[in-house]
């Protein structure tokens, strides 16, 4: 039996005991609850999460083994290195973060996805989601084209972890471009893994793997509970990290940036 939480409480139950591989549910771990901010952060500092679909009860989850991108280990194809390059000297696009929540977050609600009917990012999730972005502790990774809003990503950032939830395009590559900024700001921000939650061939070829859940719970113990960046502004100069910036930006007539270790020194949005 999946235990059902208790509304008045933010314990969940020992992760050992959620369902193994061989059940129809690997991973489910509770039901019940609510999804008020306190218990979101409490399940997330221990690797849970919620996914549900419509007309279902909360569903409480914590895979194993589980799919996590480090960020040293992001692959950059030489395509997707062409992309970048292309993205960062063309006027008009550029990065922007937690400049449209909402849109972002009902953008990935609405992508289709294979072998899913609906969406487990039910209006529920949404709001949810919401109030953690107007508290600061999730972020929106956007990429914008000629002043449109072409893919990008959100997710959920306790200390120095970060857990990835839902991306979207509406151009080719667009959500490839927000997951590689993403990346160049947990390395600014010294934030070493990205939880990608499930399995996926599109993640291993960007250079996730799967970990144990022992191994990630661990990981957890020594990065979530440390303070997390205070300013999620993305700087051109962040590309840097990928070993991009300068040479593209100088290809457009844009002088380089300074290298600079300050992440609130100039701001992006308009």
């Amino acid at each position: 039996m999946i235990p059902w939480l208790d509304d008045d409480s933010l314990d969940f139950p020992p992760t050992r005991r959620a369902l193994g591989p061989r059940s129809d549910a690997p991973g489910l771990l509770a039901a019940g609850g609510d999804l008020r901010p306190a218990r979101l952060r409490a399940a997330y500092a221990r690797g849970i999460f919620p996914w549900y679909g419509e007309g279902q009860p909360i569903l409480w989850w914590t895979t194993d083994p589980r799919m996590v991108l480090k960020t040293a280990d992001f692959k950059l194809s030489r395509s997707l290195r062409k992309t970048l390059a292309r993205f960062i000297r063309t006027p008009g696009c550029e990065i922007r973060v937690d400049s449209a929540a909402a849109t972002v977050l009902k953008a990935c609600a609405s992508t289709p996805r294979d072998g899913q009917d609906g969406t487990w990012i039910v209006p529920e999730m949404q709001q949810a989601y919401l109030q953690l972005a107007r508290d600061g502790t999730v972020h929106t990774v956007e990429t914008w084209m000629d002043g449109e809003l072409a893919g990008g990503l959100y997710g959920v950032n306790l200390g120095r972890m970060f857990y990835g939830e839902s991306m979207f395009m509406r151009r080719t590559d667009a959500s490839k471009i927000a997951l590689a900024a993403l990346v160049c700001l947990c390395r600014e921000f010294g934030i070493p893994w990205i939880d990608c939650q499930q399995q996926t061939a599109h993640l291993a070829s960007l250079g996730a793997a799967p970990v144990t859940r022992e191994a990630f719970e661990a990981h957890l113990d020594a990065h979530a509970d440390l303070p997390a960046p205070g300013d999620w502004t993305y700087h051109p100069r962040l590309w840097a990290h990928l070993g991009l910036g300068d040479a593209d930006r100088a290809a457009a007539g844009s002088p380089p940036i300074p290298s600079s270790t300050d992440s609130r020194a100039t701001s992006d949005r308009p």
